[in-house]
């Protein structure tokens, strides 16, 4: 049984992971408000605190993982608050867009060592027949938080203005720091290691970023960033097959069970965060749909994936990942078929196949993490957990770069449906790998946990 004033500071750690989807979704409802008191055109703004934010999230959560099996991760997570508090402080009292910047690159940063710090954290203080719940409930607390973000931002905007956005992270940031101080076990003694890969988080930093803002480019940029992005893949893999203690363990990979699970919450994630900037869209274009509308589908999907996340956690410790990942993903593709098969001529044809779909994702994802963090060694559970957290920011940020190579709504309406089909062709393929990922997956009898715990 874990020791419940460790429970106590992991549901603190819970709770501070969730801050990050939610300032990622939170802030959209705030733009126009910015671009107006900062008199800049919304797409600077949207650069400024939106793609600045997405970027660092993604470059820096695997130094933010590997740093925490160099100095603890109870101490990561305790520097990640002070980040995420930092960034809060100066997003209030910002009185120009580039601090505003700023002010958000510094709350992602925190994130990017909360999240793997915690993921890391469940997979090292909890035995292994409790883990399976614990990274359900993360995963149900990660998707409420990315879900509900745009309406508790739209409430606190129109009562409070847009430093609300910011100051609703000082209280939280408070609770758990309390939970945390007073209940958590004390840190192992960081241990004599060899020299932070530096040159390596560099390297690994320019690419990742490189993609990220090559993706979201178009034209002439858009190419040099992404040529940028393999040109700088060379020296990176060469560095880090001869550092003493690389940023990105490409032994990791080695396993079947860590590759798997992690490929296969990136490939879900592809779809789902696709579908939260296609869908919209689309239903406009079609039905004139307004926002509220498309908004409470969508929350009916987020619902779903909170509720089997919740469910699949459980399933997870009694008959292991395999067979739970399994399930997830075909009713992932058969929510594809359903919507493929419609003619979106009304909503109501939507709610069966987004419900659908949420439970897929809510199955699939808990079971995929389980077993990729199970099949690591407890000394490299934050390395691992860093991998995994920038594979699922990087599905994401994937899919809408796709998203707007494919969809071109200035047709009619059978040629917006026609584009509406292709990126659902997009999806069974991402879904169709996704399941050979799960049947990868080990079953209950096959799990092996490295340090035997």
């Amino acid at each position: 049984m874990a020791d419940p004033h460790v429970g106590r500071s992991l549901g603190a750690a819970l709770l501070a992971s969730s801050l990050m989807p939610l300032n990622s979704t939170m802030i959209a409802v705030a733009l126009p408000e910015i671009a107006r008191e900062f008199a800049r055109p919304p797409g600077t703004v949207a650069q400024a605190v939106v793609a600045s934010y997405l970027v660092a999230a993604i470059v820096l959560q695997s130094p933010g993982g590997k740093l925490g099996d160099r100095l603890g991760h109870w101490r990561m997570l305790a520097l990640g608050q002070v980040l995420v508090a930092a960034g809060a402080v100066l997003g209030l009292i910002a009185g120009a867009l580039g601090v505003l910047a700023v002010a958000r690159v510094l709350m992602a940063a925190g994130g990017a060592a909360i999240v793997p710090a915690t993921v890391a954290l469940l997979r090292i203080e909890l035995p292994a027949q409790r883990r399976g719940r614990a990274f359900g409930l993360f995963g149900a607390m990660m998707s409420l938080a990315a879900g509900i973000g745009p309406v508790v931002g739209g409430e606190l905007v129109r009562a409070f203005g847009w430093p609300s956005i910011f100051a609703v992270n000082l209280p939280v940031i408070g609770i758990v720091a309390l939970l945390v101080a007073t209940a958590r076990r004390r840190e192992a003694e960081p241990q004599d290691r060899a020299r932070f890969d530096v040159l390596g988080s560099i390297l690994l930093t320019a690419t990742l970023a490189a993609l990220v803002v090559g993706l979201e480019a178009t034209g002439t940029a858009g190419v040099a960033l992404l040529v940028t992005c393999v040109a700088l893949l060379v020296p990176f893999v060469w560095w880090e097959r001869r550092a003493t203690d690389p940023v990105l363990a490409f032994g990791l990979f080695r396993s079947a069970a860590f590759t798997a699970g992690s490929l296969l919450v990136a490939l879900q994630n592809l779809v789902m965060y696709t579908l939260l900037f296609e869908l919209p869209q689309v239903l406009a274009a079609l039905l004139a749909t307004d926002a509220a509308a498309t908004g409470r589908l969508l929350v009916a999907m987020m619902a779903a994936v909170v509720l089997a996340s919740l469910v699949a956690g459980r399933l997870t410790d009694r008959v292991g990942p395999r067979p739970v990942a399994v399930g997830g993903a075909v009713a992932c593709l058969a929510a594809v078929g359903l919507l493929a098969a419609g003619d979106l001529s009304s909503l109501r044809q939507l709610v069966l196949p987004l419900a659908l779909l949420g439970l897929g994702i809510g199955l699939a994802t808990p079971a995929a993490q389980t077993a990729s963090l199970a099949a690591v060694p407890r000394e490299r559970s934050g390395a691992a957990a860093g991998i995994g957290s920038t594979m699922r920011y990087l599905g994401g940020v994937v899919g809408v770069a796709l998203l707007g190579r494919l969809v071109d709504l200035t047709g009619d309406r059978s040629a917006v449906l026609g584009e509406h089909r292709n990126v659902l062709g997009v999806f069974a393929a991402a879904l169709l790998a996704a399941l050979v990922c799960a049947v990868a997956l080990p079953g209950r009898s096959a799990v092996r946990v490295p340090d035997g715990s």
